[in-house]
């Protein structure tokens, strides 16, 4: 039997969900029954056809109950809308961030208890057969004693990037946090990974969060961030992030794991883990499993969930201290150099690649290493 789903914003990140939903349709697992969009459903990608189109969730739900709810929608919508997803009936799968507080994931974890319905939450990292195999390795002891972990983000964004929509750029908005940025956001996976690989996933599990937050761009949020974290088993985490990259084209975000005698490196985008030990180095191309295929997999057998609600407690860990710092420091212009004009204007952080490079290895923030901008 088919597994129903409603897909609640269709034209973000919503279609990438949708086309998933298709290749599940063809292969007899999923059916969408419904989805809602305030935009309508008009030039919506991989909708099937005569699939009825729904302005919120309040009018879907009144037609139709389906088994799964998928939210991609702002940030600041997530609690609200999975929450009536939930006390419907509904499973959900729920994009990341998981919410925008510390205090609204808590209240999402207790309506999910009350209700009895899962929460697969969007980390896509987390279906990555990498984990298992980086896993394999530490217990193998390949690259001797874990020193700590790094991620390095190094991506771009244009001025269009951050006029898409009202809330992105912004740490509140109407007067509610939305907490969008680098950190929280587009390279979330970075830390959701780097904090999955260490076994530190609750919210119990990290002991002291430091942000280190900066925009290059004229936004309220963080474009260039640096995170130092200490789990509560001991291992220093630091990721250095930047959405104002020198590097032209696409550069793979990672998570590095530092031994005594090795490496490890997960490019978590394309599931490629690099071995880098006494033995050498090798490079393995790994698959993922789909969170979508792993909730219906839940529903129907008991399979337990990839990216289950309570394991993005450790990284809710970390949106709360973004929150809640001091707002991002504006760098200096003499630091920056503009490209372009229009929409499609990007800033670029002068020698911002070696120092996110830095935090991740030497596992320390843009302040404590000196960087230029910070000082």
């Amino acid at each position: 039997m088919r597994t129903t789903f409603a897909v609640i914003g269709i034209h973000g990140y919503g279609k990438h969900h949708l086309a998933e939903l298709e290749r599940m349709s063809a292969d007899g697992l999923a059916e969408v029954v419904a989805v809602a969009d305030p935009r309508g459903g008009a030039e919506a990608r991989h909708l099937p056809a005569g699939t009825p189109v729904h302005t919120d969730l309040d009018e879907l739900l009144a037609q139709v109950v389906p088994d799964v709810v998928v939210i991609a929608t702002p940030i600041h919508t997530h609690l609200a809308l999975a929450t009536k997803a939930l006390r419907a009936g509904s499973a959900v799968l729920l994009e990341k961030p998981t919410t925008a507080s510390l205090a609204e994931f808590t209240a999402l974890t207790e309506v999910a208890a009350e209700t009895g319905r899962p929460v697969q939450v969007g980390f896509q990292s987390f279906g990555s057969l990498a984990l298992d195999r980086i896993t394999e390795y530490l217990e193998a002891g390949a690259i001797g004693e874990v020193t700590g972990i790094g991620g390095l983000g190094l991506w771009r964004r244009a001025r269009s990037y951050y006029d898409r929509s009202r809330w992105a750029g912004r740490r509140h908005l109407d007067g509610v946090d939305v907490v969008d940025g680098v950190v929280t956001n587009p390279l979330a996976h970075a830390v959701a990974t780097a904090l999955r690989i260490d076994g530190s996933t609750q919210a119990d599990d990290v002991a002291e969060v430091e942000v280190d937050l900066f925009r290059v761009n004229d936004i309220e949020a963080d474009d260039t961030s640096a995170v130092r974290l200490r789990t509560r088993r001991g291992t220093p985490i630091a990721l250095g992030l930047t959405l104002a990259t020198e590097t032209d084209g696409w550069v793979p975000p990672t998570v590095q794991v530092h031994g005594t005698t090795g490496e490890l490196e997960l490019s978590y985008t394309d599931d490629v883990l690099t071995v880098r030990s006494q033995a050498g180095e090798h490079t393995e191309q790994l698959g993922r499993t789909g969170l979508l295929r792993n909730l219906v997999d839940h529903l129907d057998t008991g399979a337990p969930l990839l990216s289950a609600l309570a394991d993005t407690g450790a990284f809710m860990r970390v949106l709360e201290a973004v929150r809640t710092a001091p707002d991002p420091q504006q760098v200096a212009g003499e630091h920056f150099t503009a490209h372009g004009a229009g929409p499609e204007q990007y800033r670029v952080l002068h020698e911002v690649d070696a120092w996110c490079r830095r935090v991740a290895t030497e596992l320390d923030t843009f302040t404590a290493l000196g960087a230029p901008w910070t000082r």
